[in-house]
C-alpha cells in the first residue's frame, strides 16, 4: 500500500509539473505581448471627492449611532443644502457665467516607490493633470512612501514634482512611513514637509555593491574577457577581474554623485545642516523635526482630514487600462503561483507518506 501511495504521489507530481510548465509558458508569451503593447497602454485619469466619501462614513455611523429621527433630520438638511447648491450652478451657468471657486482646492496624489521608482509613469501624468486646472490659490498633497532606489529613476520623480514648484502651486508632501534616499529626494522638494511620529526620513547618501566571481572562475580555469574602448567605459565588473584603479574610479563617481545629491537637498531646504544630516543616517520622525529634515510631524490622514473642514479635497489617480493579453497574463501568472504551491505540497505529503 506504502509502494502504491508513493508511485501515485510521484505520477501525480510529475502531472502536476507538467501541467504547471504549459501555464508558465503561457505566462511568458502573455507577459512578451505585454511588453510589446505596454508602450500604447490607455489610462484615464480618475477623481474622487475625499468630503464625499468622509460625509458618507458619517452618515452611516451616525445613522447607527444616532437618534433615528435626528440622523433623518440631518439627511434631509444635507439634500436641501445639495439642491441649493446645484440650482445655485445652474443659475450661474445659464448665464453664461463661469462658476466661481468657492474654497480652495487640494489635489491627493500616491506615491509608491520602488527601487526603480515604477510609479512615475502614472505620477507624470497625475501632475500633467492637475496643472491643467490647478491655480496658484491651490495645493497639492503628495502621500509618499519609498525606500529609494536607482538615482536616474528618483531624478525623474523628483523633476516631476518640481513643475508644481516651477507654477507656485503650494506642495506638501506627506510621509507615513518611509522616505529615505530616493524618496527623500523627491520628499525635500515640498513646501511643507509632514511625517507620522515613526516614519524613516533621511539616508542622504549613495551605495552600490556587486559580487565578484573573478577568483572562483580563476580556481576552475574559466576565464572572462571584458574588452572596452574607453578608459574608462567599465571600472568593476561582476567576473572579471577589477583593478584599484577602476575600483578608485567607481569610488570618485559616488562621491560626486553623493555630492550631487546633497547639494538638490540643500536647495530645498537650506537651513538643514548638511555635515551632520548627509551621513547615510535615517530618523524617525520626532528627531527628524529636531534636524530640521521635515517640517511637522503628523500622519497624512489627520493632516487631509483638517484639510476637508475647509477645502475641497480631491484625490486624483491615473488608471492604465488592461488589454485582454495583460488581463490573461496575470491570470495565468497567479494559476502558476497557486498550481505549484499546491504541487510542492503534494510532493511532501507523498514523500511522508512513504515512508
Amino acid at each position: 500500500m506504502t509502494a502504491f501511495v508513493a508511485d501515485y504521489g510521484l505520477f501525480l507530481a510529475k502531472v502536476i509539473t507538467l501541467v504547471a510548465g504549459v501555464l508558465i509558458c503561457m505566462a511568458g508569451i502573455a507577459a512578451l505581448v505585454e511588453r510589446r503593447k505596454e508602450h500604447r497602454s490607455e489610462g484615464q485619469i480618475e477623481v474622487k471627492s475625499l468630503n464625499d466619501r468622509y460625509d458618507e462614513v458619517k452618515t452611516d455611523i451616525e445613522a447607527a449611532v444616532v437618534d433615528e429621527a435626528l440622523a433623518k433630520q440631518h439627511e434631509k438638511a444635507r439634500r436641501k443644502q445639495e439642491k441649493a447648491d446645484a440650482k445655485a450652478l445652474k443659475k450661474t451657468l445659464k448665464q453664461g457665467k463661469a462658476p466661481e471657486k468657492q474654497r480652495k482646492r487640494v489635489f491627493v496624489l500616491d506615491f509608491d516607490g520602488d527601487i526603480h521608482a515604477s510609479d512615475v509613469d502614472r505620477l507624470r501624468e497625475e501632475v500633467t493633470g492637475v496643472l491643467m486646472i490647478a491655480d496658484q490659490d491651490d495645493e497639492v498633497v503628495l502621500k509618499l512612501e519609498s525606500g529609494g532606489g536607482l538615482v536616474h529613476a528618483y531624478g525623474l520623480a523628483s523633476s516631476q514634482l518640481e513643475r508644481f514648484r516651477k507654477r507656485n502651486i503650494h506642495l506638501t508632501v506627506c510621509v507615513d512611513k518611509v522616505a529615505a534616499s530616493g524618496g527623500y529626494m523627491m520628499a525635500c522638494i515640498a513646501d511643507r514637509l509632514v511625517a507620522a511620529p515613526f516614519a524613516l526620513i533621511g539616508s542622504i547618501g549613495v551605495i552600490a555593491q556587486l559580487p565578484n566571481f573573478h577568483r572562483l572562475l580563476k580556481k576552475h580555469d574559466v576565464d572572462y574577457e571584458v574588452l572596452t574602448a574607453g578608459e574608462y567605459k567599465r571600472t568593476l565588473t561582476v567576473f572579471g577581474e577589477n583593478t584599484d584603479k577602476g575600483r578608485q574610479k567607481f569610488i570618485d563617481e559616488l562621491e560626486d554623485t553623493h555630492l550631487l545629491f546633497k547639494q538638490f537637498v540643500s536647495e530645498h531646504r537650506p537651513d538643514l545642516d548638511l555635515e551632520k544630516v548627509a551621513t547615510g543616517e535615517v530618523w524617525f520622525g520626532q528627531r527628524a523635526l529636531e534636524h530640521k529634515l521635515i517640517d511637522e510631524v503628523s500622519t497624512s490622514d489627520d493632516y487631509l482630514f483638517d484639510l476637508c473642514k475647509e477645502h475641497d479635497v480631491f484625490e486624483v489617480s491615473y488608471e492604465i487600462k488592461q488589454s485582454l493579453q495583460q488581463r490573461l497574463g496575470h491570470l495565468a501568472a497567479s494559476a502558476t503561483d497557486g498550481v505549484l504551491t499546491r504541487a510542492w505540497q503534494r510532493v511532501l505529503n507523498s514523500r511522508f507518506l512513504s515512508r
